[in-house]
């Protein structure tokens, strides 16, 4: 039997019940779970996001969840340079990239090398997105605050 070793990559910024769902499930799906954390500076370059909690931070919490055997900082943005020096089996995405250019772009590539692409159910209502927007949104009602500003 191959051993089957999976890849869930992610920012895994603002940690939330999204990032739990896709690591329990990948972890139901692989002998081995690699989490890829992905660094501040290529979540800056690639979806140009400033990350709230650093990189070592995110990998730390990453690395103490149960279903995690190993944590990998990505500091690369292809995928396939993770792969060669990951050597994983199988790549755990959110199925939002399904049916997608970026998705099908991921699964031409990863099938030039074997990789089979597995993807399971978006969080839609939790996403680290959705938590950016509220933090925003309550630093703006703070700052009104501390500028004098009163609710009656």
């Amino acid at each position: 039997m191959t051993l089957r070793i999976g890849y869930a990559a992610g920012g895994y910024d603002l940690f939330h019940v999204g990032h739990l769902n896709i690591l329990r499930r990948a972890k139901d799906h692989c002998d081995v779970l690699i989490a890829g954390v992905v660094s501040d500076e290529m979540l800056l370059q690639v979806k140009g996001v400033h990350s709230v909690v650093p990189t070592e931070e995110r990998a730390e919490i990453v690395r103490n969840i149960k279903c995690v055997d190993e944590v990998y900082i990505e500091r690369v943005p292809d995928k396939l340079d993770v792969w060669r020096e990951v050597g994983f089996t199988h790549f755990f995405k959110g199925d939002d990239w399904r049916g997608t250019e970026k998705g099908r772009r991921l699964e031409d590539k990863f099938a030039t090398v074997g990789v089979e692409i597995v993807y399971f159910p978006y969080t839609a209502h939790t996403s680290s997105t959705g938590l950016r927007r509220s933090l925003e949104l309550l630093q703006g009602g703070a700052q009104v605050l501390r500028g004098s500003v009163s609710y009656a």
